[in-house]
């Protein structure tokens, strides 16, 4: 017999949480820390493209360090992916979660004076989840972000006007939830963040919480 790992991190309840706490990160940004994007680094340069042509300098730095800061996170992810792989008493992916969750938990206490910070540190967590989390159910998708999901979605959608075939349908349902968790997860950001303030970005770290507990009833599966 042989033993088959179960990847709780490729799980539809698992990319539950994820998806609602990478909208709630991108509303918790935007909302209280000006206006600016945690996940969406195509709007960030839309935003720091128009700075730079009206030459506003610090307008334009407001929106490229996020920017920067997303690249490293991804840059860190893939280095903690391959250092930790093969890691037996943990998944790396959830190395991945303790790291966000503590960054996270101290971006509840930057002061919106220095919200400069608390958007990089977002967006570098932003990056480690979306690099890490790659997959639902076996199909590709975007923890902190919908573009491609909503694209995805809609070539199943049409995958399945076309041949006939329910998986296209199930497909096209499973990402169209995932888009629908990310806007209920952006809305209670924007709700939690006017109730709470700075502090209301403990409610993505107890998102992530429940993701890293999720992953951690992993258990070997025997096949032939």
């Amino acid at each position: 017999m042989e033993t088959e790992n179960i990847q709780k991190s490729d799980s539809r309840i698992n990319a539950i949480f994820l998806s609602m706490s990478g909208g709630f990160q991108d509303a918790y940004t935007y909302f209280l820390r000006d206006h600016v994007f945690a996940n969406a680094q195509t709007g960030n340069i839309v935003l720091m493209s128009r700075y730079l042509f009206e030459f506003n300098l610090k307008g334009a730095l407001t929106y490229f360090i996020p920017i920067i800061s997303f690249a490293i996170g991804v840059f860190i992810a893939e280095i903690v992916h391959h250092h930790y792989k093969t890691a037996e008493k943990i998944h790396w992916r959830q190395l991945i979660l303790i790291a966000e969750i503590i960054i996270l938990f101290i971006v509840g206490f930057i002061p919106t004076e220095f919200n400069a910070l608390a958007n990089a540190l977002v967006s570098f967590v932003c990056a480690m989840q979306v690099q890490t989390f790659k997959k639902v159910n076996g199909r590709n998708y975007a923890s902190t972000m919908c573009i491609g999901n909503l694209r995805s979605a809609m070539e199943s959608l049409c995958k399945y006007f076309n041949t006939k075939d329910k998986k296209g349908l199930k497909s096209f349902l499973e990402y169209f939830i995932i888009i629908t968790l990310f806007a209920i997860g952006a809305g209670a950001g924007y709700i939690f963040t006017n109730m709470f303030k700075i502090k209301a970005i403990w409610c993505s770290c107890i998102l992530l919480i429940i993701s890293f507990c999720i992953m951690g009833t992993e258990k070997k599966k025997q096949i032939s």
